[in-house]
Parts: structure tokens; sequence; C-alpha cells
């Protein structure tokens, strides 16, 4: 077996169904977007030092696999491979809700790098806000239908943010106001 297919060689790739599409699609840049978005978390997950950090980040980096095949399937064949729903969103907002208990909100906006997990967080942020993005397109070009995957999107981005800020805290950093 090898690593490799070559059949992307034309510029176009395959999507879950019936079809192929070129690589710069805007369904295959949102999908490509989450797969960096994933990557981040990952990134942030390697170097999380609060306990509560890496399970959340894992179940996200899951639930993200699944919300990339939705997006990267066939109309016809989306509802196969539905699974981000009201009740993922709900569970992004119970974690998001339960660690803003333990640091403090900022007043003012932040600057990222006041730890290496908490510079990761701030850039799996930036990722996933984009996403977000590319997922948004898709959904008022009716090619994607479910509202669900940028609702999710957006609370993870949230729980990024938090997670920053749980991670700062983590080791032993005040986080920087962007303002001096």
């Amino acid at each position: 077996m090898t690593f490799y297919t070559s059949k992307g060689d034309d510029g176009t790739t395959n999507l879950l169904g019936e079809g192929r599409v070129m690589k710069y699609h805007a369904r295959i840049e949102a999908v490509g977007t989450l797969d960096e978005s994933s990557a981040a978390l990952g990134l942030a997950r390697a170097q999380c030092l609060d306990p509560r950090s890496s399970p959340v980040l894992l179940e996200a980096q899951r639930d993200l696999y699944k919300l990339m095949a939705e997006v990267a399937a066939t109309p016809e064949n989306a509802e196969r491979f539905h699974f981000i729903d009201a009740s993922r969103v709900a569970w992004l907002e119970e974690q998001t809700d339960a660690l803003s208990e333990v640091v403090e909100m900022p007043k003012e906006f932040i600057l990222p790098g006041d730890s290496l997990a908490g510079a990761a967080l701030s850039l799996a942020r930036a990722i996933i806000r984009r996403a977000e993005r590319r997922v948004v397109e898709l959904h008022d070009e009716q090619e994607v239908v479910n509202p669900d995957l940028q609702r999710y999107l957006n609370r993870l981005s949230s729980l990024c943010f938090v997670l920053e800020l749980l991670e700062n805290k983590a080791a032993g950093h005040q986080t920087t106001l962007a303002k001096p």
C-alpha cells in the first residue's frame, strides 16, 4: 500500500458521494480549513498544562472530523454524515461555561503568547473563525444545509478563548492586554 493515489494530480478531489470537484472549490476550502483547525487544536492539546483542557480538545477534534465529513458530503449524501446538532453545540456551551467559572474574563482585547498552549489555542481560535466563515458561505449558497455547523464553530472559537485564559493561568502567567 502506498500513501498516495495520484488521483488528485489533475487538480480535483473526491467528495463523499458521487463526483469530483476542483481542489480550490469552496467546499474543499472549508474542509481544508477545518482540517487546519483540528491540527491547531492538536498542537494546543499537546502543550496543555491544565488537566481539564486536553480531554475537551480531543473531543472537539473528533467533532471536527465528523463536521468535515458532513461538509465534504454531496447534498444527497449529507444526511448520512449528519452528526453535529444542537446537542453538540450545547456540549460546547457547557464546557465553556464551566471553564469560565475558573478564569477571569479580560475587560479588553488580549495579545496571544503568554504560554505555549495559550498561544496555540489563540492560533486555533483564529483558524476556527476562518473555518466558520467558509462554512457560513457554503450555508448561504445552500451547499451545506445544517445551521448547527456554523453554530458549533462559533462556540468552539469561544471555548478556545476560555481555554487560552485557563492555560495562561496554569502556566503561571497573566494574560497580556493589547493596550499597554
